[in-house]
């Protein structure tokens, strides 16, 4: 089985959100369209408690943007964003939802990031996103949503090492930096996903 995965198309990720992906709407459109070419649709949401640590204003004297050592890892400091409950963490309007199977929420502990839809960035512990997909049948996983730098990068890493074949495509999602993405897809590659663009996506479909 093939399946769509939708990184975190949350409000916050938006022009006007807090930590908006310069041009992160322009993909929902798309998003939209693609969804009924698969059987299994499944999106994930970041879901941060008040006082996330991933958060500047939670380190006095730090600025969004930094990167420090956060117990043991390196993180950068960003804006309060997608606090649980709240209007910005909610899965954007325009989405259409009603073919979403199930949403994984990540960013949960108050201590550690999670950039990927499978693991906190330790990898200490799994969302049960990859036990979800195998128990669906899921072999071949095609990945979009924001941002592609970040938060689909390392989920598209975690879903090569979890075995599943795995596409990201590259009009499907937004980066937050060009220089960040572009080093992004040159390791992608070197790991064995396939980066593609929507209108090549009928010939995979079918193979």
């Amino acid at each position: 089985m093939k399946a769509l995965l939708l990184i975190d198309i949350q409000n916050d990720f938006l022009p006007g959100g807090r930590l908006a992906v310069p041009e992160g709407d322009a993909i929902i459109p798309l998003v939209n369209d693609l969804q009924p070419l698969f059987e299994l649709v499944v999106a994930t949401q970041d879901w941060h408690p008040a006082g996330h640590e991933s958060f500047a204003s939670s380190h006095a004297g730090r600025q969004p943007f930094e990167q420090i050592d956060l117990h043991g890892l390196p993180q950068v400091l960003w804006p309060d964003h997608c606090t649980q409950a709240g209007p910005d963490a909610e899965l954007a309007p325009a989405l259409r939802t009603e073919r979403i199977e199930a949403i994984f929420r990540k960013g949960t502990s108050v201590e550690i990031d999670s950039y990927s839809a499978f693991f906190d960035n330790g990898h200490r512990k799994s969302t049960g996103l990859a036990d979800y997909l195998r128990g669906r049948g899921v072999t071949d996983l095609f990945v979009s949503g924001l941002a592609a730098d970040y938060c689909v990068y390392y989920s598209a890493l975690d879903a090569l090492d979890a075995g599943f074949r795995t596409t990201v495509l590259t009009d499907a999602t937004r980066a937050i930096s060009a220089e960040g993405w572009a080093a992004a897809q040159v390791d992608l590659r070197a790991r064995g996903a396939v980066l593609l663009e929507s209108r090549e996506l009928a010939s995979q479909i079918k193979a």
